[in-house]
Protein backbone atom coordinates (compact mmCIF):
# COMPACT_ATOMS: atom_id res chain seq x y z
CA UNK A 1 0.00 0.00 0.00
CA UNK A 2 1.50 3.38 -1.00
CA UNK A 3 2.05 5.98 1.68
CA UNK A 4 -0.83 8.45 1.88
CA UNK A 5 0.00 12.06 1.08
CA UNK A 6 0.13 14.13 4.26
CA UNK A 7 -2.88 16.41 4.69
CA UNK A 8 -2.14 19.64 6.59
CA UNK A 9 -4.94 20.77 8.92
CA UNK A 10 -5.32 24.20 10.50
CA UNK A 11 -4.50 25.20 14.08
CA UNK A 12 -6.44 26.59 17.02
CA UNK A 13 -9.03 29.33 16.56
CA UNK A 14 -9.66 30.74 20.07
CA UNK A 15 -6.07 31.58 21.00
CA UNK A 16 -5.43 33.04 17.57
CA UNK A 17 -8.49 35.32 17.88
CA UNK A 18 -7.26 36.44 21.29
CA UNK A 19 -3.75 37.06 19.96
CA UNK A 20 -5.19 39.30 17.23
CA UNK A 21 -7.15 41.34 19.74
CA UNK A 22 -10.59 40.00 18.76
CA UNK A 23 -13.28 39.94 21.48
CA UNK A 24 -12.51 36.85 23.53
CA UNK A 25 -13.60 36.00 27.06
CA UNK A 26 -15.17 33.29 29.11
CA UNK A 27 -17.57 31.61 28.91
CA UNK A 28 -18.26 32.35 25.23
CA UNK A 29 -14.68 31.54 24.15
CA UNK A 30 -14.33 31.55 20.34
CA UNK A 31 -18.10 31.95 19.79
CA UNK A 32 -17.91 35.58 20.96
CA UNK A 33 -16.13 36.69 17.78
CA UNK A 34 -18.87 35.16 15.60
CA UNK A 35 -21.31 37.82 16.73
CA UNK A 36 -18.90 40.64 17.62
CA UNK A 37 -16.06 40.36 15.08
CA UNK A 38 -16.87 37.89 12.29
CA UNK A 39 -14.21 39.50 10.07
CA UNK A 40 -11.57 38.38 12.62
CA UNK A 41 -12.76 34.77 12.32
CA UNK A 42 -12.51 34.94 8.55
CA UNK A 43 -9.02 36.48 8.85
CA UNK A 44 -7.83 33.58 11.04
CA UNK A 45 -9.15 31.07 8.50
CA UNK A 46 -7.36 32.99 5.75
CA UNK A 47 -4.10 32.95 7.74
CA UNK A 48 -4.25 29.16 8.06
CA UNK A 49 -4.96 28.73 4.35
CA UNK A 50 -2.06 31.07 3.60
CA UNK A 51 0.14 28.95 5.88
CA UNK A 52 -0.61 25.84 3.84
CA UNK A 53 -3.60 24.18 5.53
CA UNK A 54 -5.67 22.20 3.05
CA UNK A 55 -8.48 21.56 5.55
CA UNK A 56 -9.88 24.32 7.79
CA UNK A 57 -12.41 23.81 10.57
CA UNK A 58 -15.53 25.91 11.11
CA UNK A 59 -15.52 28.09 14.23
CA UNK A 60 -18.53 26.29 15.69
CA UNK A 61 -16.74 24.60 18.59
CA UNK A 62 -18.15 26.93 21.26
CA UNK A 63 -21.67 27.13 19.78
CA UNK A 64 -23.14 25.01 22.58
CA UNK A 65 -25.05 25.90 25.76
CA UNK A 66 -21.93 25.12 27.82
CA UNK A 67 -20.34 28.26 26.32
CA UNK A 68 -23.14 30.58 25.16
CA UNK A 69 -25.89 29.56 27.61
CA UNK A 70 -29.14 27.65 27.12
CA UNK A 71 -31.30 30.66 26.19
CA UNK A 72 -28.91 32.04 23.61
CA UNK A 73 -28.31 28.61 22.12
CA UNK A 74 -32.06 28.05 21.74
CA UNK A 75 -32.50 31.45 20.09
CA UNK A 76 -29.34 31.73 17.98
CA UNK A 77 -27.52 28.40 17.91
CA UNK A 78 -28.42 27.49 14.34
CA UNK A 79 -27.74 31.01 13.01
CA UNK A 80 -24.33 31.12 14.73
CA UNK A 81 -23.42 27.69 13.32
CA UNK A 82 -24.49 28.86 9.85
CA UNK A 83 -22.31 31.97 10.22
CA UNK A 84 -19.35 29.82 11.31
CA UNK A 85 -19.75 27.67 8.20
CA UNK A 86 -20.22 30.68 5.94
CA UNK A 87 -17.07 32.45 7.22
CA UNK A 88 -14.94 29.35 6.60
CA UNK A 89 -16.40 28.90 3.12
CA UNK A 90 -15.84 32.58 2.34
CA UNK A 91 -12.17 32.33 3.33
CA UNK A 92 -11.72 29.32 1.05
CA UNK A 93 -13.41 31.02 -1.89
CA UNK A 94 -11.34 34.18 -1.41
CA UNK A 95 -8.13 32.13 -1.40
CA UNK A 96 -8.86 30.44 -4.72
CA UNK A 97 -7.26 27.28 -3.30
CA UNK A 98 -8.55 23.73 -3.12
CA UNK A 99 -9.21 23.71 0.62
CA UNK A 100 -11.88 21.64 2.38
CA UNK A 101 -14.12 22.96 5.16
CA UNK A 102 -14.65 20.59 8.09
CA UNK A 103 -17.82 21.24 10.09
CA UNK A 104 -16.76 21.19 13.74
CA UNK A 105 -19.14 19.19 15.93
CA UNK A 106 -17.87 19.74 19.48
CA UNK A 107 -18.51 17.88 22.73
CA UNK A 108 -22.12 18.92 23.27
CA UNK A 109 -21.98 19.11 27.08
CA UNK A 110 -18.49 20.40 27.87
CA UNK A 111 -15.01 19.40 26.79
CA UNK A 112 -13.05 16.79 28.76
CA UNK A 113 -16.21 15.88 30.70
CA UNK A 114 -17.58 12.51 29.62
CA UNK A 115 -19.47 12.48 32.95
CA UNK A 116 -21.70 15.36 31.73
CA UNK A 117 -22.92 13.49 28.63
CA UNK A 118 -26.75 13.45 28.38
CA UNK A 119 -27.78 11.04 25.60
CA UNK A 120 -31.41 12.19 25.70
CA UNK A 121 -30.39 15.76 24.74
CA UNK A 122 -28.05 14.97 21.84
CA UNK A 123 -30.58 15.64 19.08
CA UNK A 124 -31.70 18.94 20.66
CA UNK A 125 -28.11 20.28 20.64
CA UNK A 126 -26.72 18.59 17.55
CA UNK A 127 -29.54 19.31 15.08
CA UNK A 128 -29.18 23.14 15.05
CA UNK A 129 -25.41 22.80 14.55
CA UNK A 130 -25.80 20.36 11.67
CA UNK A 131 -28.56 22.35 9.99
CA UNK A 132 -26.61 25.58 10.27
CA UNK A 133 -23.32 24.17 9.02
CA UNK A 134 -24.65 21.79 6.40
CA UNK A 135 -24.77 24.11 3.34
CA UNK A 136 -21.17 25.25 3.87
CA UNK A 137 -19.08 22.21 4.85
CA UNK A 138 -17.41 19.39 2.91
CA UNK A 139 -17.11 16.91 5.77
CA UNK A 140 -18.18 16.40 9.38
CA UNK A 141 -15.60 16.49 12.17
CA UNK A 142 -16.72 15.36 15.63
CA UNK A 143 -13.77 16.65 17.64
CA UNK A 144 -12.38 16.62 21.18
CA UNK A 145 -14.62 13.66 21.96
CA UNK A 146 -13.95 12.16 25.41
CA UNK A 147 -15.99 8.98 25.11
CA UNK A 148 -17.08 6.40 22.58
CA UNK A 149 -20.74 6.89 23.59
CA UNK A 150 -20.84 10.54 22.56
CA UNK A 151 -19.01 9.82 19.29
CA UNK A 152 -21.61 7.16 18.45
CA UNK A 153 -24.46 9.50 19.37
CA UNK A 154 -23.14 12.30 17.15
CA UNK A 155 -22.66 9.92 14.24
CA UNK A 156 -26.23 8.66 14.67
CA UNK A 157 -27.51 12.24 14.48
CA UNK A 158 -25.80 13.14 11.22
CA UNK A 159 -27.74 13.43 7.98
CA UNK A 160 -27.24 10.76 5.33
CA UNK A 161 -25.65 13.32 3.02
CA UNK A 162 -22.65 11.32 1.81
CA UNK A 163 -20.17 13.71 3.44
CA UNK A 164 -17.14 12.02 5.00
CA UNK A 165 -17.18 11.58 8.78
CA UNK A 166 -13.95 12.36 10.65
CA UNK A 167 -13.69 11.62 14.35
CA UNK A 168 -11.21 13.08 16.81
CA UNK A 169 -10.77 11.95 20.40
CA UNK A 170 -9.03 13.72 23.28
CA UNK A 171 -6.71 11.62 25.43
CA UNK A 172 -5.87 11.27 29.10
CA UNK A 173 -2.80 13.39 29.70
CA UNK A 174 -1.43 11.30 32.53
CA UNK A 175 -0.17 8.00 31.16
CA UNK A 176 -0.26 5.79 34.25
CA UNK A 177 -0.66 2.27 32.87
CA UNK A 178 1.08 2.40 29.47
CA UNK A 179 -2.24 1.92 27.64
CA UNK A 180 -3.34 5.05 25.72
CA UNK A 181 -6.83 6.01 26.86
CA UNK A 182 -9.58 8.51 26.13
CA UNK A 183 -10.48 10.92 28.93
CA UNK A 184 -13.33 8.50 29.76
CA UNK A 185 -10.69 5.87 30.57
CA UNK A 186 -11.67 3.74 27.54
CA UNK A 187 -8.65 2.30 25.69
CA UNK A 188 -7.79 3.89 22.35
CA UNK A 189 -7.89 0.42 20.76
CA UNK A 190 -11.62 0.22 21.64
CA UNK A 191 -12.19 3.72 20.23
CA UNK A 192 -10.47 2.69 16.99
CA UNK A 193 -12.71 -0.40 16.74
CA UNK A 194 -15.76 1.84 17.23
CA UNK A 195 -14.44 4.19 14.53
CA UNK A 196 -14.24 1.30 12.07
CA UNK A 197 -17.85 0.33 12.86
CA UNK A 198 -19.00 3.93 12.27
CA UNK A 199 -17.41 4.17 8.83
CA UNK A 200 -15.01 6.89 9.94
CA UNK A 201 -12.73 8.08 7.12
CA UNK A 202 -10.07 9.68 9.34
CA UNK A 203 -9.48 9.01 13.06
CA UNK A 204 -7.67 11.82 14.85
CA UNK A 205 -6.46 12.75 18.32
CA UNK A 206 -6.63 16.38 19.44
CA UNK A 207 -6.58 18.79 22.37
CA UNK A 208 -4.10 16.60 24.25
CA UNK A 209 -0.45 16.72 25.21
CA UNK A 210 1.88 15.82 22.33
CA UNK A 211 3.50 13.25 24.66
CA UNK A 212 0.46 10.95 24.70
CA UNK A 213 -0.41 11.08 21.00
CA UNK A 214 2.24 8.76 19.55
CA UNK A 215 1.01 5.76 21.53
CA UNK A 216 -2.58 6.48 20.45
CA UNK A 217 -1.52 6.56 16.79
CA UNK A 218 0.29 3.24 17.25
CA UNK A 219 -2.73 1.63 18.94
CA UNK A 220 -5.06 2.84 16.17
CA UNK A 221 -2.84 1.68 13.32
CA UNK A 222 -2.43 -1.73 14.97
CA UNK A 223 -6.20 -2.02 15.48
CA UNK A 224 -6.99 -1.11 11.86
CA UNK A 225 -4.37 -3.55 10.60
CA UNK A 226 -5.84 -6.32 12.75
CA UNK A 227 -9.34 -5.51 11.47
CA UNK A 228 -8.15 -5.27 7.86
CA UNK A 229 -9.63 -1.79 7.37
CA UNK A 230 -8.11 1.28 5.75
CA UNK A 231 -8.76 4.31 7.93
CA UNK A 232 -6.36 7.21 7.94
CA UNK A 233 -4.98 8.50 11.23
CA UNK A 234 -3.91 11.97 12.31
CA UNK A 235 -3.33 14.36 15.18
CA UNK A 236 -3.54 17.97 16.27
CA UNK A 237 -2.22 18.53 19.79
CA UNK A 238 -2.57 21.57 22.02
CA UNK A 239 0.21 23.66 23.54
CA UNK A 240 -1.07 23.60 27.13
CA UNK A 241 0.70 22.11 30.13
CA UNK A 242 -0.98 18.90 31.43
CA UNK A 243 -4.52 19.60 32.64
CA UNK A 244 -5.71 18.55 36.10
CA UNK A 245 -8.26 15.74 36.19
CA UNK A 246 -11.16 18.04 37.12
CA UNK A 247 -10.32 20.56 34.37
CA UNK A 248 -12.76 21.46 31.64
CA UNK A 249 -11.22 22.55 28.34
CA UNK A 250 -11.38 26.31 27.92
CA UNK A 251 -12.32 26.97 31.55
CA UNK A 252 -9.54 29.54 31.73
CA UNK A 253 -6.65 30.85 29.70
CA UNK A 254 -3.88 28.36 30.36
CA UNK A 255 -0.29 29.43 29.80
CA UNK A 256 1.32 27.98 26.69
CA UNK A 257 4.37 25.70 26.76
CA UNK A 258 7.53 27.42 25.60
CA UNK A 259 8.93 24.18 24.18
CA UNK A 260 6.05 23.97 21.71
CA UNK A 261 7.20 26.78 19.44
CA UNK A 262 7.04 25.94 15.68
CA UNK A 263 10.32 23.92 15.60
CA UNK A 264 9.43 22.18 18.87
CA UNK A 265 5.97 21.22 17.63
CA UNK A 266 7.41 20.08 14.30
CA UNK A 267 9.53 17.46 16.09
CA UNK A 268 6.38 15.87 17.53
CA UNK A 269 4.47 16.05 14.25
CA UNK A 270 7.36 14.45 12.36
CA UNK A 271 7.29 11.58 14.87
CA UNK A 272 3.53 11.13 14.35
CA UNK A 273 4.06 11.11 10.60
CA UNK A 274 6.77 8.44 10.99
CA UNK A 275 4.30 6.34 13.00
CA UNK A 276 1.75 6.47 10.18
CA UNK A 277 -0.23 9.69 10.69
CA UNK A 278 -1.37 11.22 7.40
CA UNK A 279 -3.30 14.22 8.79
CA UNK A 280 -1.42 16.79 10.88
CA UNK A 281 -2.42 20.13 12.37
CA UNK A 282 -2.72 21.89 15.71
CA UNK A 283 -5.22 22.67 18.45
CA UNK A 284 -5.26 25.36 21.19
CA UNK A 285 -2.15 27.54 21.10
CA UNK A 286 -0.85 26.17 17.79
CA UNK A 287 -1.03 29.03 15.30
CA UNK A 288 -0.47 29.82 11.61
CA UNK A 289 3.32 30.01 12.07
CA UNK A 290 3.31 26.40 13.37
CA UNK A 291 1.15 25.25 10.46
CA UNK A 292 3.45 26.97 7.95
CA UNK A 293 6.39 24.92 9.30
CA UNK A 294 4.38 21.66 9.13
CA UNK A 295 3.28 22.42 5.57
CA UNK A 296 6.83 23.22 4.49
CA UNK A 297 8.53 20.26 6.20
CA UNK A 298 5.89 17.51 6.20
CA UNK A 299 3.18 18.45 3.68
Amino acid sequence: MGKARTVILDGGMGRELQRRGAPFRQPEWSALALSEAPQAVEAVHAAYIQSGATVITSNSYAVVPFHIGEARFAAEGQALAALAGELARRAVEASGKAVLVAGSLPPLFGSYRPDLFEPQRVSELLTPLVQGLSPHVDLWLAETQSSIAEARAIHAGLPKDGKPFWLSFTLKDEDTDEIPRLRSGEPVAEAAEAASQLGVQVLLFNCSQPEVIGAAIDASCQTFERLGVTIQVGAYANAFPPQPKEATANDGLDPLREDLDPPGYLRWAADWQARGASHLGGCCGIGPEHIAVLARQLG
